[in-house]
């Protein structure tokens, strides 16, 4: 049921309790001027004493048949007015609720190029805080409530709903991200949502974890871009311990996120000034101005160069991977791309 729907059958039921409401008071009042002849003042009072059962005295001494017209008023009135107030106050606290979930959906709908995360276990959190350090905006699909509420102190945005649902996948803005990972354990629910996924966005780079080869097959066959076995990377890991400790360390450091340790990051040409196009890596003199390393070097055609030589030409829609401080590729980014579009 839409939001404006929801808010429409919550304002029925609230005239419907209040056309009741009215309604007793009007038998109540009419009925006292009528049984004991009072006036219209004393009337109202009497009734509004009576449904609402203050505990006040009688406003009058009331005859034999005021004292059965007021049992029988207590009675309608008693389930009438307790229906009256609770569907008005459910009424405002839902519209409350309904307000703040519009403003969330609302926030969701204008994000562009962020981050889809789906669920929240430990590859999640630390694909999360991966981003909140990288700056990198990012919305969590995440079904466990108690598990939201647990980190609602951090700041991420989170989506409360299943993400093998279109509807789930359309409020997070799949339309306007531009990745998409799933870290779910189950391999199913992964392919699940990676088949919606690219039905709803060709564009969408998707990653996803998997469990075994046989998934990471079946979700290459499904349109995932890049598939990470946890399981497989963490023995790798801990055999690389062994054998060369010191290049796992080192690397190690390199992933940190000091602002003054040395990082591996990608520099994107999708557009660039005239002046640096089809320029050598030796005449952008990029070591010098910035302090970065060139380590590595992506070709239009999708060819990979590690180490390339100062003769390497950059050309648009290339890659360039920087080994700096965080600091020094900003100040690289600040001289290759101050003059043309963001990176």
């Amino acid at each position: 049921m839409s939001r404006r729907k929801q808010i429409t059958n919550s304002v029925k039921r609230v005239r419907l309790a209040i056309a009741l409401l009215i309604l007793i008071v009007l038998i109540g009042t009419f009925g006292y001027m009528i049984i004991d002849e009072q006036d219209f003042a004393d009337s109202l009072y009497m009734t509004l004493i009576t449904i609402s059962t203050v505990g006040f005295g009688e406003v009058w001494p009331l005859s034999d048949v005021g004292r059965i017209f007021t049992i029988f008023l207590i009675l309608i009135s008693f389930s009438t007015y307790a229906y009256a107030i609770s569907i008005i106050t459910s009424h405002l606290v839902e519209l409350k609720l309904l307000t703040l979930l519009g403003k969330r959906l609302k926030k969701y709908k204008t994000m562009e190029k962020h981050v889809i995360i789906v669920g929240f276990g430990r590859n999640g959190r630390q694909v999360a805080n991966e981003f909140i350090e990288e700056g990198q905006d990012f919305i969590v699909i995440e079904s466990d409530q108690e598990l939201i509420n647990q980190h609602s102190e951090k700041p991420i945005k989170f989506l409360d709903g299943d993400a093998t649902d279109d509807e789930t996948l359309l409020k997070a803005g799949i339309n306007k991200a531009k990745a998409l990972i799933s870290t779910l354990p189950n391999d199913a629910d992964n392919l699940f949502i990676v088949l919606s996924a690219r039905s709803l966005n060709e564009r969408l780079k998707i990653i996803s974890r998997a469990s075994s080869e046989n998934a990471q097959r079946k979700l290459r066959v499904a349109g995932v871009d890049n598939v990470i076995m946890p399981e497989k990377v963490g023995g790798t890991h801990m055999a690389i311990l062994v054998t060369q400790p010191d290049t796992v360390e080192f690397l190690d450091r390199l992933s940190m996120s000091d602002d003054n340790v040395n990082k591996i990051e990608e520099l994107d040409f999708k557009c660039m000034p005239e002046k640096y196009k089809s320029k050598t890596i030796k005449e952008l003199n990029l070591r010098e101005r910035s302090g970065v390393n060139i380590i590595g070097f992506k070709s239009p055609e999708g060819l990979y160069v590690v180490n390339p030589s100062p003769d390497t030409h950059i050309l648009p829609d290339t890659k360039l991977f920087v080994l700096g401080t965080r600091q020094q590729v900003k100040t690289l980014e600040k001289i290759i791309f101050s003059d043309a579009c963001d990176i």
